[in-house]
């Protein structure tokens, strides 16, 4: 079947359910304006996690549905534009951009992993470790995986992992598995992050902290959550260096440059301003912002004002669209609605913490299965003050769970990321499928637990 047909059937079977599940919420006693805004929020979703439309056009055509229906104000339409999770990430986006244009990134992959890769396990863990590290720096997932994967095949072919051996497949899923899900605990540096951070600002007035986001997530979703992931592609893809060929540990380099160098402090001062926000007050996204500006300055700056336009302002339309959905769902009911009808099918109880804490990230995990993890947090955050009230739990805790539903990924579809380093790296789906199924085993059996246990400790719960 052709690809403009399968897009005009996904689109068709889009449209038709949208519009029956309007249908639906008028039937059940909802006003017009509620089953109209319902249909168009479920649109839009579904747009978006089947690929009917691009984003950019899914986008476009909420603003245009929202307000022509007049479903809410326009102000709430567009408050996308006015979140910090949008300025976070057309910042990030630029300083990613300066990355790529001034070599900075492709000299942090070579240093850190070109030493790394005298064996197989450590080639893994030497992808992983980058992935990691460059989230700190580079705020964009695709940015970072369109760096990484000329790189680190480069290096596959260097010591004899070539086209179809499991170690090749090892070393991209390692870099689109690892660049996703540790991601998740770095706050600018994922998408589903952002959403939930937008959400979260939109809809209670809470600004998340990098620091304490950090901090949350970090240990356990990051550090133990990459040690598990090293482990479980060694075990399932294993492979060792052709012949005992090794990359050479000194890869040369080219002397540091003026923009390199100008860019290595920059980045620097805006981590630093980042891990220090609780005494400052200066939130992440004008941080980030005002990074961004510098690297645009003329003659200081690391770009040209004309680099500005090869930004994929997509992401950036989606993430404002994203987080109009989220306030036109909340403000006309329909999340109260939704609240309902989970609380009476979720078993949760009042003082269960650790109980709670399970159902809450299979909550998550769920939305995420069915939606993609973008659009975990426009869909649970309007959920959290009900959840507040069934469980008795903090709104921030409540919040900060679902970070363990949209962090998980079973089947590659929920990370677009992840898709994206499949097709870079010519790995079939199906490898991605068996990695992600055992991330998912591991992390309800190990990472849940380890994560409820540690939030008791540090007095999140």
């Amino acid at each position: 079947m052709l690809p403009i047909k399968r897009s005009w059937i996904s689109l068709a079977a889009a449209s038709c359910g949208s519009a029956m599940l309007g249908l639906v919420i008028a039937r059940l006693g909802f006003a017009p304006r509620q089953a109209l805004a319902g249909a168009i929020a479920a649109f839009a979703m579904a747009s978006w996690a089947s690929g009917a439309l691009a984003e950019l056009t899914t986008g476009l055509a909420f603003f245009a549905l929202a307000t022509l229906g007049g479903v809410a104000e326009p102000k709430s339409v567009f408050v996308g534009f006015t979140s910090s999770s949008f300025w976070l990430v057309l910042g990030g986006m630029i300083v990613a951009q300066a990355m790529t244009k001034t070599g900075l990134g492709r000299r942090l992959a070579s240093l850190i992993c070109a030493p790394l890769a005298t064996s197989y396990p450590r080639l893994i863990g030497g992808i992983v470790l980058i992935s990691y590290v460059l989230a700190f720096l580079m705020p964009s997932n695709i940015g970072r995986i369109v760096l990484l994967m000329p790189i680190m095949l480069s290096i596959a072919d260097e010591i004899g992992l070539g086209e179809g051996t499991r170690g090749r497949t090892g070393v991209v899923l390692a870099t689109g598995f690892a660049t996703f899900v540790l991601s998740t605990t770095i706050l600018p540096s994922n998408v589903p992050n952002l959403i939930m951070a937008g959400s979260a600002e939109a809809i209670y007035g809470i600004h998340m902290s990098y620091l304490h986001y950090l901090m949350l997530h970090a240990p356990i979703l990051g550090l133990v959550k990459a040690v598990l992931l090293v482990a479980l592609i060694c075990t399932l893809f294993p492979d060792r260096l052709a012949g005992g060929r090794q990359l050479p540990t000194a890869v040369a380099l080219p002397p540091l440059s003026g923009p390199e160098l100008r860019l290595a402090v920059l980045l620097a001062a805006t981590l630093l301003l980042w891990l220090t926000e609780p005494w400052h007050g200066l939130g992440p996204a004008w941080i980030g912002l005002a990074a961004a500006a510098i690297c645009l300055l003329p003659g200081v700056g690391m770009l040209t004002p004309d680099a500005f336009n090869a930004i994929n302002h997509r992401t950036t339309l989606y993430v404002a669209a994203l987080l109009g959905v989220v306030t036109v769902i909340s403000e006309t009911g329909l999340g109260a609605a939704f609240g309902r009808i989970v609380l009476a099918g979720l078993p949760l109880r009042a003082g269960a913490d650790a109980w709670n804490f399970a159902m809450l990230t299979l909550l998550s995990f769920g939305i995420s299965l069915v939606a993609s993890a973008n659009a975990v947090g426009a869909i649970y955050t309007p959920l959290a003050a009900d959840l507040v009230s069934a469980t008795g739990m903090p709104l921030s805790s409540v919040l900060m769970i679902q970070v363990l539903g949209f962090s998980t990924v079973a089947f590659a579809y929920q990370a677009p990321p992840i898709m994206v380093a499949l097709g870079l790296g010519h790995v079939s789906v199906s490898h991605a499928t068996r990695l992600g199924l055992a991330m998912t085993a591991a992390a309800f059996i190990i990472l849940v637990p380890l994560d409820y246990v540690w939030w008791r400790l540090i007095g999140e719960l």
